[in-house]
């Protein structure tokens, strides 16, 4: 009885996400436990196969660095953006489409779903151009520098056909966060703004971010003090009375572009709990932050 309580519960869920396109940003812990990895791909395929239309974004930042520390390389960042230089670029293009894409791919193969690994350059599907420099303070003198951020990216548009022909032919997208500006060389973009512009591109009716805190927390360190759900004026005073900082201020503003851009609602959730994706979807309380216009 119980396992028929929770299938009606779903019930409604799946109703009202019915051939619904669902946005979901893999991250964290998702990403590096072998376990979650293929979970979470299962979770995925199931989306598939009760009636919506799930993408999939990945990030892989902590797997580039490794490959690079491997390569004798030392990563380096300037706010949150890692300097990409053309032999990191390289790096990134064979971590992100030639490694973390085709295992994502290979594990919803592996559950009986059916996986496509795009990158921006794929039918042009994110056109991009480089970002402008960005003003560093010196912390010893106080001194403003302007650093090349090198081949690092920001989007200037993006063309869904692609992912328009995958979804109507019930495969799943699986993209890498790489762009392609209008020389066709390659640039780096941030996977998170990547999944919340084509989420408002695509017309999702959901982003979802998995990463590895429980969602927006009242008190930072209090797990117990998640705020389950919130409005983009809400969370907004959040971000100026310092409630969000840090890593999940820009997964905020994604969440708030892509809900100004037509997505629905946005959910940042914890991966590392086992089938997050579903009981956010598909439980009246969830388990993440729900932001919503």
């Amino acid at each position: 009885m119980e396992t028929v309580n929770i299938l009606v519960e779903a019930l409604p869920y799946i109703k009202k996400f019915h051939q619904k396109k669902i946005m979901i940003k893999y991250g964290g812990h998702a990403m590096i436990d072998a376990t979650a990895k293929s979970s979470t791909a299962r979770d995925t395929v199931l989306l598939k196969y009760v009636g919506m239309q799930p993408m999939v974004v990945h990030g892989g930042g902590p797997e580039i660095s490794r490959s690079m520390s491997k390569l004798g390389k030392e990563p380096k960042f300037i706010g949150g953006l890692r300097i990409t230089d053309q032999e990191t670029m390289e790096i990134v293009k064979m971590v992100l489409v030639g490694k973390i894409s085709t295992e994502i791919v290979a594990n919803i193969g592996l559950h009986g779903g059916k996986g496509v690994g795009l990158s921006g350059k794929d039918n042009l599907l994110l056109k991009a151009r480089k970002r402008s420099p960005q003003v560093v303070v010196n912390q010893e003198t106080g001194e403003e520098l302007m650093v090349d951020l090198g081949l690092v990216g920001e989007i200037e548009s993006i063309n869904p056909e692609i992912l328009d022909v995958l979804t109507e032919n019930q495969y799943i997208p699986v993209i890498s966060p790489i762009g392609v500006d209008e020389k066709g060389d390659t640039l780096n973009l941030n996977a998170d703004t990547v999944a919340g512009e084509v989420a408002g591109e695509v017309g999702a009716e959901k982003l979802i971010i998995l990463t590895d805190v429980p969602g927006i927390l009242a008190d930072h360190s209090d797990p117990e003090s998640l705020i389950k759900r919130v409005n983009i004026e809400e969370v907004l005073e959040l971000m100026e009375d310092g409630t969000v900082r840090d890593g999940m201020l820009p997964k905020v503003s994604t969440c708030i572009r892509a809900l100004e851009n037509g997505v629905k609602s946005a959910h940042i959730i914890d991966g590392r709990v086992k089938h997050s994706i579903l009981l956010e979807i598909f439980t009246k309380d969830g388990i993440g932050t729900m932001i919503t216009n």
